[in-house]
């Protein structure tokens, strides 16, 4: 996927000559179509925005190390697909514990054979999906049957657990009171699915579980949390407990309950974005289903990364791809012009395939989430992710 052009540099191009005498002290800026001299003033230095907003140039004569994070994603090489390692007996778990806290700590997960293996687990998950709706049928086992029916048994507390009479615009309190109902009953939803020789685990799982929906203190929710959910599911398939077969249906319906939970969380009790990048990011909240909606929607015949633009395609079709679920998402949450709440989601839908779209995106998530100190200071580190 080439990065996105600075949205600022899309407006159309207008100039003046005449130049007011006020401003003949200042250095004059030139015309780009005709050189000559102009009395506006030069483009706004983006350096005050988040640095991750991109300017699409080719990927060649660099400077090395990269300088910025623009750079960085396009100098990153595309993550590739691994077999998730099997833990074998006997087993040793632990509470696992945050151990990053300075981006050389970053350098050193990065350079793990663990952090190779995790980031190949998502891959792996993303090409499961590869061309399929959300309503093929796909191999459920009783195992994803019990997780997406304790995803229902949390989207149901919320409907039990009504939120709190107040004005804020974020940060509702009873979400206090439904985080503490599914922290205490986590450890029991563990042992629905575990088997005998692995009921020591909880004290391991249930960190990234509780873990992925959310902040209680600070009522908030972020990629942070939501990677959290992917750690979670990880570990699952680092124990056995969900296999390569499962992996459409951890994305198809078990991520997508995840998410349609999440989603009535965030409406229900206002929960703030975590780290967000305002304008400036994907969206205020999650970044794992654009990956996941842009690989099932590769080769498809008909609809293109523009096609995010046509009203009666987001209708008709947000329901089978995450991808155009998530865009019909942002424009419910944001008001005003798609191309203003959101530049990022509407500069790469000029990206010409599903496929740049997907390899992209696998990249931005590594550098935007993964190497990101405020971000992975929270990740947890034990015995099934270890910390190298």
């Amino acid at each position: 996927m080439e990065l996105p052009r600075d949205h600022h540099q899309q407006q159309p191009h207008h100039h003046h000559h005449q130049e007011d005498p006020s401003k003949l002290s200042e250095p004059p800026t030139t015309c780009a179509k005709c050189g000559d001299p102009t009395c506006f003033p030069p483009p706004p230095d983006l350096s005050a925005n988040p640095s991750y907003i991109p300017i699409r140039f080719p990927a060649v004569n660099l400077p090395n190390p990269p300088t910025n994070t623009k750079e960085a994603i396009i100098r990153t090489p595309v993550p590739k697909p691994q077999k998730v390692d099997l833990i074998s007996p006997p087993y040793h778990f632990t509470a696992p514990s945050k151990i990053i806290h300075s981006q050389d700590d970053i350098v050193r997960f990065h350079s793990s054979p663990f952090f190779h293996n995790f980031t190949g687990f998502i891959v792996s998950l993303s090409e499961s999906i590869k061309s399929r709706k959300l309503s093929d049928p796909y191999h459920v086992s009783s195992t994803i049957e019990v997780i997406i029916s304790i995803l229902q048994t949390l989207s149901d507390y919320v409907d039990e657990i009504l939120p709190a009479p107040q004005s804020a615009r974020y940060g509702n309190v009873a979400y206090r009171t439904w985080h503490e109902r599914m922290s205490s009953d986590a450890e029991s939803f563990m042992l629905k699915f575990l088997r005998l020789d692995l009921h020591g685990a909880p004290v391991e799982l249930v960190p990234y579980f509780t873990d992925s929906f959310g902040n209680s203190s600070r009522i908030d929710y972020g990629t942070g949390h939501e990677t959290n959910f992917a750690a979670w599911l990880y570990c699952l398939a680092r124990l056995g407990i969900v296999t390569e077969e499962d992996y459409p249906a951890l994305v198809a319906r078990v991520f997508v309950k995840y998410m349609d939970l999440m989603r009535k969380l965030q409406y229900t009790y206002s929960l703030e974005p975590a780290g967000s990048h305002g304008v400036w990011g994907l969206d205020d909240y999650h970044f794992l289903p654009f990956i996941f909606g842009s690989s099932q929607l590769i080769d498809h015949k008909y609809m293109k990364p523009k096609s995010i633009h046509n009203e009666d395609i987001l209708e008709n079709f947000s329901s089978e791809y995450l991808y155009l679920s998530c865009i019909v998402f942002v424009k419910k949450a944001k008001k005003g012009l798609f191309a203003e709440h959101s530049p990022l989601l509407d500069d790469i839908s000029g990206v010409p395939t599903w496929n740049k779209m997907n390899s992209g995106l696998l990249k931005m998530y590594k550098v935007e989430v993964l190497e990101k100190v405020p971000i992975m200071q929270h990740f947890l580190f034990g015995s099934i992710i270890k910390w190298i």
